[in-house]
């Protein structure tokens, strides 16, 4: 299976253990993930709070790259793929829209590669089934909590992607690889997102929050798909018990992260190691249950 694989900005930089993650999965599961050529910023949340045409403008550059190259495109970042959505959402919609971006971009593009989530391609194109066959081992029980935050499901009228309020895809693959998926109400609130560096307070009590929320559902980790999310509950603990007196210490991980152990990819090949918070109580549950 080939697709066009956009990577995004923070795959070179504070997401790295995403895109080492993401790409050891596929490889491991024969998923061919092609980066186009040429591709720039697709705009994030930066690009729509500055101007409404730049956050159009930027994300089409990228499709249209892969329009070229006749495959789906495949994202691992909820930013980008929300973008990417809203994008083609916009152009597709509106005449007036598509004709500027075509003049901002020197040619035509009508909004119509399909842009999927990797967790899609994991689900629909891979299968539960398959990757149960494929992994070495399980999370034997792992108490996960599986977050969505805003961007991967909202809007969804344009997303059209999982339920905005009960998603579960990521549940389902946790669950699939014997996971404990957590039934807890924290799963799409906000953990204040772009807001990570302008306003840390806000970012601090939102994400505090959803740490306090998972901690109570009795949960061992995290699991996010959101890189924005990721760097908020996982960097930001220390700065939450500093000034909450509290004492978080629960890892946040990334949902390919835990794939690529089962998959039996090594810890190191996933950027483990990168995680603020240690997750060494998911390391000892899945590699001490074969």
């Amino acid at each position: 299976m080939r697709y066009a694989y956009f990577p995004g900005c923070s795959a070179e930089s504070t997401a790295r253990d995403m895109q080492q993650s993401t790409l050891a999965v596929a490889r491991a599961l024969n998923l061919e993930l092609v980066e186009p050529k040429g591709w720039t910023c697709c705009g994030a949340t930066a690009g729509h709070q500055t101007d409404p045409f730049l956050a159009v403008s930027l994300p089409a550059a990228n499709l249209a790259k892969v329009q070229d190259m006749k495959l789906e495109m495949v994202v691992n970042c909820a930013a980008c793929f929300n973008r990417m959505k809203v994008a083609n959402h916009d152009i597709a919609a509106d005449a007036t829209v598509r004709r500027k971006v075509g003049a901002a971009l020197d040619r035509d593009y009508d909004g119509s590669v399909k842009v999927r989530h990797l967790l899609e391609v994991l689900l629909d194109d891979v299968g539960t089934a398959a990757l149960k066959r494929a992994a070495k081992s399980s999370l034997a029980g792992l108490k996960v909590a599986c977050y969505y935050g805003c961007l991967l499901v909202r809007p969804p009228n344009i997303l059209k992607f999982d339920d905005p309020e009960n998603p579960t895809c990521l549940d389902r693959l946790v669950t699939a690889l014997g996971g404990q998926s957590l039934e807890w109400p924290g799963k799409v609130e906000c953990c204040g997102g772009g807001l990570s560096l302008s306003r840390t307070d806000v970012v601090v009590n939102l994400s505090e929050s959803v740490l306090d929320m998972a901690v109570q559902a009795g949960a061992d980790c995290i699991a996010v798909s959101c890189p924005m999310c990721q760097v908020n509950l996982d960097l930001r603990q220390q700065d939450i018990n500093k000034q909450t007196g509290k004492n978080y210490q629960i890892p946040i991980v990334y949902i390919t992260q835990l794939i690529g152990l089962c998959l039996g990819v090594r810890p190191e090949e996933l950027g483990i190691a990168k995680l603020m918070v240690p997750a060494a109580r998911v390391l000892e549950k899945v590699t001490a249950n074969p």
